[in-house]
Formats: C-alpha cells, structure tokens, sequence
C-alpha cells in the first residue's frame, strides 16, 4: 500500500476567521504606526475651530453630544494665548485688558465641512484680585458645577504658570474634578510661558505637575517657542475620537455678536 506523506502547511492557507484571508499577527500592547494620528491631521483638525455660542449662565449653554474639551485656569495663565495657538487664530479666544473682569463660557466647535465633531470650552480666569469676592465665589459656583454636572466633557485643560505651580484655587479645582477623573475624565496640567524657564527649572516643574496631576497628565507648553504643540494637538484629538466617543452632527452656531474678551 501506497503512503502518501501529508503536505506541510501552506503560509496561503485561510485562517479560521475569514475563509481565503490570512489574520494579522497581533502586536500586543503596540499601534500600528499606519493608526497612529498625524500631527498634521491634529493640527488641520484644531484649525477648524469657530465660534459656537458664549453663555453668562449654565443654562445658556446648549445641551451636545459631541466631546467637549475645557480649557481652565487663573487669570493671567496664558489660556488664551494658548487657545489661539493651538488653533493657529490669532483672535479666536480674545484677552481682555482687565484680566478676571468677563465672566461667560465661550464654546468653539471643531470639524471639517461645517459637520462639528467635538466642541472647546473656554472658562472664565479666576483669582484675580480686582474681580469682587461675590463675583468670584458665584463663578467658582458656576465652574464647578460645570465640571461637574457637563455630560458630553470629555476632557479638561488645567493651564498654570510653571513659575508660580498649583495654586490654592487651583488646588480646590483639582478637588471638585478628581471624583470624574477616577470614573475616566481625561485631564491634563499644561505648564504655560516654560520658555521663561531653563532646562532643570522645567523639568523639575514638570516633575512636581506630574505628581499633583491626580492621575491625569502634564506637559510643557510653549506659544512662543511653539513647544508641546505637536503633543497637545495629538492629545486633544485622541481624547475625541477615541472608541467610545459621540459621532459628528451638525451643529448651527448662535448668532451673536464676536464672543467676548477673554482672560
């Protein structure tokens, strides 16, 4: 009797998933470099940002369902500056002359073809010692509320001057929010103006941002030297198109006049 030997397996033999198709082999733990964003996309995306609506009030604010990223911190933090950066406008985000003095959330929608796919809110600057201590305490009120209670927030921008760190203010708000962060709110401490630092001055800020971030991140940012945009972009555009996160609709601005000045 005739033996015919059984022929080794051939590398073109379909896998178990899809007949005729060969599976990938898995990189555990790793992206496929063909998946990770581009800079460019970040920055391109960040760059269609336009004014939404601005809201005294929380319940001027309209309700989304798309991802809404907040931008928060003292007066005098560079937020603006850094708003207008990211989104490569020179007066997307305005500062005001009297820093603390407008009080409103400001929200700008992101996305290409009018179609907005996420939303920045910008917060009013606190701490400043020229605004009255009943306007200060009603819009730590409103702040907190926001962070807490904002369905759609995906995420928040803490901006500090890296020569002053965490103040007590901004303390009590890493308070209000870390309940979220633990349950998944993405949250970054952004080290403004670190061009006035050198390398060991910023590097020891970092260090201490890091440990004070409450699980959340920290990086150094620069307007002036363009530092970190590359990060910040890619991280802001991660945290709203990541699995999970709402899709794009059309959403129709408010008519208004030109959103108010800024801190």
């Amino acid at each position: 009797m005739t033996h015919h030997p059984t022929p080794a397996p051939s590398n073109d033999s379909p896998s178990h998933d899809a007949p005729g198709l060969k599976s990938p082999t898995p990189h555990a733990g790793k992206t496929p470099d063909s998946l990770k964003p581009d800079p460019k996309i970040a920055h391109g995306w960040l760059h269609t940002a336009r004014f939404l609506t601005t809201a005294p009030q929380l319940e001027h604010l309209p309700a989304l369902d798309v991802p809404e990223v907040a931008f928060v911190g003292r007066s005098n933090a560079g937020k603006s500056t850094c708003i207008n950066t990211l989104t490569q406008q020179k007066r997307l985000a305005f500062a005001s002359k009297t820093p603390g003095r407008t009080q409103s959330i400001n929200l700008f929608s992101l996305g290409k073809q009018g179609v907005t796919d996420a939303v920045l809110a910008d917060l009013p600057g606190y701490g400043y010692a020229a605004v009255p201590r009943e306007a200060k305490l009603r819009w730590q009120r409103v702040m907190g509320n926001y962070l807490l209670t904002r369905e759609n927030l995906r995420g928040v921008v803490l901006l500090i001057d890296p020569r002053l760190g965490l103040t007590e203010l901004d303390e009590i708000l890493l308070e209000v929010i870390r309940p979220r962060v633990e349950e998944g709110l993405k949250f970054l401490v952004l080290l403004t103006k670190s061009d006035k630092l050198n390398h060991a001055e910023s590097q020891k800020a970092l260090s201490i941002a890091r440990l004070q971030s409450g699980g959340g991140e920290a990086r150094l940012f620069s307007a002036l030297k363009k530092k970190g945009l590359d990060e910040v972009a890619l991280l802001l555009w991660k945290w709203t198109h990541e699995a999970g996160a709402p899709s794009a609709r059309p959403i129709t601005p408010v008519p208004d006049d030109e959103p108010p000045a800024l801190d």
